[in-house]
């Protein structure tokens, strides 16, 4: 990693201390913006049920309690210790572990990975290695990838980084359908047809 791209990644540090103050730093349960962004996020799903959901970057597990009513199991991974223990209270039947991007993600096998709100935490090498990674190891997965359009406080703003990210993965992207202005979902299709 360059010292460029070091400068542009968002430190663990900065990430504790956000779950220091709060244990739900965005407002997850309460914000009616983050409620309908939940719902969009479930409605975008191509498929009513997924064997297997990664989510990459859970949080306090708001997200998780949605998806993995549409999951037989669910894995989240994220960075802080603090929001994977409130989240493994709210999802005791999901499977929760503390990594730190770019990292070696879990075993799968999975056909949903979700990235939400995520990718501008990560500096350009990070993205690329994501990327590279889910193509690798999971090729028939779907990814979905969700994006704040508004100032994120990171080097990195969510347009900038779903582009890297879009541009590192060799996988079809579906364009993001109209909807909130503050944010897009856009789908990154398989790149080997699953067997029906």
């Amino acid at each position: 990693m360059s010292e460029a791209d070091s400068a542009m990644a968002v430190t663990l540090s900065h990430l504790e201390n956000l779950y220091a103050q709060s244990d739900d730093p965005w407002n997850f349960r309460s914000s009616t913006y983050e409620q309908r962004r939940f719902e969009a996020t479930l409605a975008a799903l191509p498929l009513a049920r997924y064997a297997h959901t990664l989510e990459i970057g859970c949080g306090n597990g708001e997200l998780a309690r949605r998806l993995i009513q549409r999951s037989a199991a669910y894995t989240g991974i994220d960075a802080v210790k603090s929001a994977l223990e409130t989240a493994r209270v709210s999802v005791p039947e999901g499977t929760f572990l503390e990594a730190f991007l770019p990292c070696d993600l879990p075993p799968g096998p999975f056909d949903l990975i979700v990235l939400s709100e995520i990718l501008y935490f990560l500096d350009p090498a990070g993205l690329t290695l994501l990327a590279e990674q889910l193509d690798r190891r999971w090729p028939c997965a779907e990814v979905l990838a969700v994006t704040w359009l508004g100032p994120s406080g990171n080097p990195l703003e969510g347009c900038d980084a779903l582009q890297r990210f879009a541009a590192a993965t060799l996988r079809p992207m579906v364009p993001a359908q109209p909807g909130d202005p503050r944010h897009r979902i856009d789908l990154f299709g398989p790149l080997e047809r699953r067997a029906p």
